[in-house]
């Protein structure tokens, strides 16, 4: 069994959870030397979580090239496996490249542009760090770029809620999810306009320099070029558009800024995504030929509404071995685990995956409401998982014209899967709460709301090779950020838009 560490990066107002954990095929079968913080064993491949390695930050005031803040960019990673390096006893160095989804949006959706921000990271182990003798942030980021985001047409993107009804259409491509603002979009004056609506979520360095992207609003999977313009769209099956009153409706019932009482009737989609729950994992095979996609809790006429009845995510399964002509694959489930609450259990809804290869994937599931600046400073459900849909797993493929159709059913309204369907295996593993490894590092859950408190929203996962090269021992590190809502005391937008974000 091969040894699993974890690095962990962390920061005050913006945390950046990094977990470095040695995952991957080609596990080793010895027995691991050093400390076991978690173990599983999933569909007959052992894994283990031996060790926190770490953690860093990005101040929650530090700003791109545009002169916007950097927030909320943990809801998404990539790293650039051929940029990583091992450059000494313990150290490397690498590339990062991390996804905000749609903006900040405490009060509201604003006109923010989507992008994606690079980073340089350098990380020095530090296993002698001990809860008596906790080591300082070992983990540092350095801010290199920003690509923005535009449409087909060049024209930016936003993230502000998508139109009730309406939508966009461009040669070649679907229909796309159109918003409609006035003014400048965050409340001030402007002559208004329409742009695609994007709430990004997943992201994948694609093999020609660009980035698919996943996201809620549609859901739809994106291909942005490596400059950022919109060259293709994915459109999940008909099961997956979210409908109101029989048509279309890509709103996520969230009103912009300027208009925070506008009442969308029914707030819930009726079939499709429910508000928020889109394509939240995004994951690519090891050659690059495949892509996953995963929602992050159940669609609407499956449980969606409800929580506890949203706990089955369908997962989708596309060739793009031509990237030009992507193909629908196959279609699995994946049933998430439920946490205790205070009146009922919940569901852990899914804030990204992992492919790890042989059908079997990392999954980021969580509880909500709890962390830094939270009402509840304690977790009680946070994990990096492991699910199989193998052959040997026997996860049914659930793709057919019924399943896919617009009102398509795989399970009941309560959340029971229908008779035949096999859900993925599902193994719980990685457990980021565990205060033993954290406080080597001076960080806790549960307890003072402190800068050492975790953040709330871990929801990205990435891995690199321990050995800088391959990972042929089945060593790897598992790096996770949070995605911080933006929360600071003097955040900018290009706009000239002053904010603060305050939580608790």
């Amino acid at each position: 069994m091969a040894p699993l560490r974890c690095l962990i990066a962390f920061a005050s107002s913006y945390a950046t959870l990094v977990l470095a954990t040695p995952l991957s095929n080609g596990l080793s079968s010895r027995t691991p030397s050093g400390p076991v913080v978690n173990q599983t064993t999933c569909d007959g491949r052992s894994f283990t979580y031996q060790q926190l390695a770490g953690y860093g930050f990005v101040a929650s005031n530090a700003r791109d090239k545009y002169g916007d803040t950097l927030g909320g960019y943990g809801s998404a990673i990539a790293l650039d496996r051929k940029a990583w390096k091992k450059t000494g006893h313990n150290t490397y160095s690498g590339l990062l490249y991390a996804l905000p989804d749609r903006g900040w949006n405490t009060e509201g959706t604003v006109n923010y542009q989507n992008r994606v921000h690079k980073f340089a990271i350098a990380l020095t182990l530090q296993p002698q760090a001990t809860p008596a003798k906790p080591a300082q942030p070992n983990l540092q980021f350095t801010y290199q770029d920003t690509i923005l985001f535009t449409g087909p047409d060049g024209t930016p993107t936003t993230g502000i809620d998508a139109d009730v009804t309406g939508y966009f259409t461009y040669p070649g491509f679907p229909i796309l999810p159109k918003a409609t603002y006035t003014g400048d979009g965050f409340g001030g004056p402007g002559a208004g306009g329409q742009r695609v609506a994007v709430d990004a979520e997943g992201l994948v360095l694609a093999a020609d320099g660009g980035f698919w992207v996943s996201d809620e609003y549609g859901p739809y999977i994106y291909h942005f070029s490596s400059t950022g313009r919109m060259t293709q769209a994915i459109r999940p099956p008909n099961a997956y558009i979210p409908h109101r009153n029989g048509s279309i409706s890509f709103s996520s019932d969230s009103p912009p800024i300027y208009n925070q009482n506008e009442t969308i009737n029914p707030a819930d989609t009726e079939t499709g995504r429910d508000n928020n729950q889109g394509l939240e994992g995004l994951t690519v095979s090891a050659d690059g030929k495949t892509l996953f996609a995963l929602l992050q809790s159940a669609l609407d006429q499956e449980g969606g509404p409800d929580n506890p009845n949203r706990l089955q995510a369908r997962l989708l399964e596309y060739d793009i071995s031509n990237p030009s002509n992507p193909k629908y694959k196959s279609e699995y489930v994946v049933t998430l685990p439920l946490y205790p609450s205070k009146k009922s259990s919940k569901v852990a809804a899914q804030s990204d995956i992992h492919s790890l290869g042989n059908g079997q994937f990392l999954i980021l599931a969580r509880d909500s409401g709890a962390g830094h600046g939270q009402s509840s400073s304690t977790s009680v459900y946070r994990h990096a998982d492991i699910f199989d849909i193998s052959d040997s797993s026997g996860a049914t493929n659930i793709k057919s014209k019924d399943n896919d159709a617009t009102k398509g059913s795989i399970a009941s309204s309560s959340g029971n899967l229908n008779k035949g369907i096999k859900a993925a295996e599902y193994c719980t593993f990685l457990d980021y709460n565990v205060n033993s490894e954290l406080s080597r590092f001076g960080l806790h859950n549960g307890g003072a709301q402190d800068q050492f408190l975790l953040n709330e929203k871990w929801e990205s996962l990435a891995l690199v090779p321990v050995d800088g090269k391959n990972g042929g021992n089945g060593e790897w590190f598992l790096f996770s950020l949070s995605d911080n809502d933006f929360v600071t005391q003097d955040g900018m937008y290009t706009s000239n838009l002053l904010f603060v974000v305050v939580k608790g």
